[in-house]
């Protein structure tokens, strides 16, 4: 009797003791859920769980950034969703007419005071602001992500007469910063273009009227260790992109569209910038496709696509008697196509200073008018005079230049100063046929000295052997 006593008690401990477990079971269970649940019901972004209770999957994680597809929290990384700043929930409406600049003058205050704080412009929304500027100093590893649309009021009629004219989009003072995304910058361009102030070459040899005061489209000014990548930005109501006293600048598959002929639209503009790359891009456009100004030195383009445009530019340089000094510019694997100009350099009369150390290599020309173009007499009226100073041009090199060129113009022109020379002028397996007939222009060169070291197609004939006698107070003039 004492046996069958004792295993009843037995049995009936033994059920009460799984009947708890199953109940801690079920409560940790419910607790999961339920925070999942409310998780799912809020609009902004979460905190991730903390690994101590993190579930079997991995955790879903913010958008990652377009220009670094491994990008993304590490699992024990609780704070990387509230360093996304969504511009809707700062109060932005997105739908192509409202005026969202507060909600994003919002948003970009509140990332810039965390580290690695994305401004968020989201996919399926049209946003409209106006003419801002985004300054720091900001937190490192500030993002500004625009994965929808962004765009300039609608012309000049739009424009709030508070607003500057010069520019749209100004990012100021910062450090370690990224621009980039999977959308579009809209800059409604066509009402600008059609303003009649500055004359501009329309279709069969026509002048058509041009931009007045016209804003270019996105600005850094001042800032350094930038990324720009991803994004299409389009019809600028001027230039496009510039940079003027940055340091350290990345820009990475861009791709950049205008009209043919809309007027002073450069794709990319740098002065008094260095340490720049610009890889991977398409741009077409009605001017520079790139266009590199006073104070840039150590420059790379590589992998850029160009046309219709006016091609590769340095310069202008030397305007109003001023000084500019340009150096270590690499251009490499280029295709330009259908363009008024392909690689350019081109100072005004009565200039100062040097271009130095630049190097065109792997060009493919597809009918491009003026394909290799040194021009020390840039003038855009015939009142200009011819002066007795200039920018001194030194150390270019021209290698495996091919393809075809507009007959309308000469393939090779070298137009150097009078009184200052042109030197170290390399030209290596440059091969330019006529897109159309079967004449080849020969070269023109003025006060041009160098050295053909392959033969060359059209035969550059018209370069000077040694260096001039002048050279020596040419260099101590420069001034760089």
């Amino acid at each position: 009797m004492k046996i069958l006593h004792f295993l009843l008690l037995s049995l009936l401990v033994s059920t009460l003791v799984l009947f708890h477990k199953a109940s801690n079971v079920y409560a940790r269970r419910h607790h999961h859920i339920s925070k999942k649940q409310k998780n799912n019901n809020n609009k902004t972004l979460a905190p991730l769980i903390s690994p101590v209770y993190a579930p079997a999957r991995s955790p879903d994680y913010p958008p990652s950034i377009p220009s670094d597809p491994s990008y993304g929290p590490a699992a024990n990384d609780t704070t990387a969703a509230s360093c996304i700043f969504d511009v809707t929930d700062f109060g932005a409406i997105g739908d192509g007419d409202t005026d969202d600049t507060a909600a994003f003058k919002s948003a970009w205050k509140a990332a810039c005071q965390v580290e690695n704080g994305v401004v968020l412009a989201p996919a399926d929304f049209t946003f409209v602001i106006t003419s801002t500027i985004f300054s720091g100093p900001c937190q490192p590893g500030l993002v500004f992500q625009v994965d929808g649309v962004l765009a300039t009021p609608d012309g000049p009629d739009c424009w709030p007469e508070s607003d500057s004219h010069k520019q749209w989009i100004v990012f100021y003072r910062l450090d370690n910063m990224s621009f980039t995304g999977t959308g579009t910058i809209e800059g409604n361009g066509q009402k600008w273009w059609d303003l009649p102030c500055k004359p501009h070459k329309g279709p069969n040899g026509s002048t058509l009227p041009g931009p007045c005061d016209s804003p270019a489209m996105i600005r850094f000014f001042m800032s350094s260790n930038l990324v720009v990548s991803g994004l299409r930005i389009q019809n600028s109501p001027q230039f496009h992109m510039k940079f003027d006293g940055c340091q350290g600048v990345t820009i990475d598959k861009l791709s950049i569209f205008s009209p043919k002929l809309s007027p002073n639209t450069d794709g990319i503009h740098i002065e008094n910038t260095k340490s720049v790359g610009i890889y991977n891009s398409l741009i077409h456009n009605g001017d520079d496709c790139i266009s590199i100004g006073q104070g840039c030195a150590d420059v790379e383009i590589d992998g850029v696509t160009c046309g219709p445009s006016h091609g590769i530019s340095i310069g202008s340089l030397g305007v109003h008697n001023s000084r500019a000094c340009v150096s270590n510019i690499t251009v490499k694997n280029i295709i330009i196509r259908d363009s008024d100009n392909g690689l350019r350099i081109k100072t005004w009369q009565g200039g100062a200073g040097s271009v130095s150390g630049i190097s065109f290599e792997n060009i493919q020309m597809e009918n491009v008018r003026n394909s290799v173009i040194i021009d020390q007499y840039y003038c855009l009226t015939k009142a200009c005079r011819n002066e007795t100073s200039a920018v001194y041009l030194t150390d270019v090199s021209y290698k495996n230049i091919k393809g075809t060129y507009d007959v309308r113009s000469p393939p090779i022109h070298f137009a150097c100063s009078d009184t200052v020379a042109c030197t170290n002028i390399t030209m290596s397996e440059v091969e330019l046929l006529p897109y159309e007939g079967v004449l080849v222009d020969d070269p023109f060169c003025w006060n041009a000295y160098g050295v053909q070291e392959t033969l060359t197609i059209p035969p550059i004939d018209c370069l000077q052997d040694g260096m001039p006698e002048s050279l020596a107070e040419n260099v101590v003039s420069t001034g760089c």
